[in-house]
């Protein structure tokens, strides 16, 4: 009976060690398998944020081809073919009307090449980057208001700081598409960016005076602009907001904690930006 009691004792023991060797086992399991998953959805996390922020990269590399496209027609296509011209008639003047023709074409030549240096610059990705938000904006407001199609105003609330080379692309491609909106459909004629730095707190307001629209009205295609804006702000950490109203114009404001860190999916924590 005692030994018998000893079997049962010896057999509980390894049953229950059996048992708990295999929950182990299988805790183990679930875990790694838990780890690969987590890392998988990281890595594809990653991989969309790396994608949507070439996607940026190339649209704000398209604008500006297009605008190298129109600033080399409308401009310095112009320009050359005025000193062509002016040179062109000196044969019939007399030495002084000649030199004065010569320093004119000269003066008109140096501010192409001028001109041509500053196009050549901005198709640098790396150029319009190394300037940051501000500058690079502020470059764009002087090209748009030499252009006359539209008067932009631009103001900065602070002492403006860096907000890390992702997140200032993402900002500027919003305040590209909010602009072109402006241009093409709005039919506005002022158009107003204000960047606001403050301790904890950054926000980007852009406004135009033009035709608006209603914000209940707007379809998967018409709407699919403003929630580029949307995604792309998230993306970064961000939020925007879009107001518009007929005949009202159009508002779009963008705010996010400069120091925090961003997730790839747009999530925050409180760690300060490295």
């Amino acid at each position: 009976m005692y030994d018998e009691s000893i079997r049962i004792l010896v057999l509980s023991a390894a049953a229950f060690f059996a048992g708990l060797t295999g929950f182990i086992v299988y805790f183990v399991v679930l875990y790694r398998n838990k780890q690969l998953k987590n890392k998988k959805e990281q890595e594809q996390l990653q991989a969309n944020f790396r994608q949507e922020l070439l996607k940026t990269q190339i649209e704000i590399q398209e604008q500006t081809l297009n605008h190298t496209s129109r600033e080399i027609h409308d401009n310095i296509t112009q320009v050359l073919s005025f000193v062509k011209l002016t040179l062109g008639l000196t044969k019939n003047l007399n030495p002084k009307e000649t030199q004065v023709k010569i320093n004119e074409s000269r003066e008109l030549v140096g501010q192409t090449i001028n001109d041509l240096r500053d196009l050549s610059k901005s198709l640098s990705f790396e150029y319009i980057t190394s300037l940051g938000l501000v500058k690079t904006i502020e470059k764009e407001v002087e090209r748009i208001n030499k252009s006359g199609l539209i008067d932009m105003t631009f103001l900065v609330d602070g002492e403006a700081y860096t907000l890390g080379e992702q997140r200032e692309l993402v900002l500027f491609r919003i305040f590209q598409e909010a602009l072109n909106n402006a241009l093409k459909h709005s039919r506005a004629k002022h158009f107003k960016i204000t960047l606001q730095y403050h301790s904890d707190l950054f926000n980007l307001t852009l406004e135009d005076d033009g035709a608006g629209f209603s914000m209940e009205t707007l379809d998967n295609k018409s709407g699919s602009g403003l929630r580029n804006m949307e995604n792309r702000a998230a993306l970064i950490g961000g939020v925007a907001i879009i107001n518009s109203s007929p005949d009202k114009g159009c508002s779009v404001n963008v705010t996010l904690n400069p120091f925090k860190q961003f997730y790839t999916d747009g999530r925050t924590h409180p760690d300060l930006l490295s």
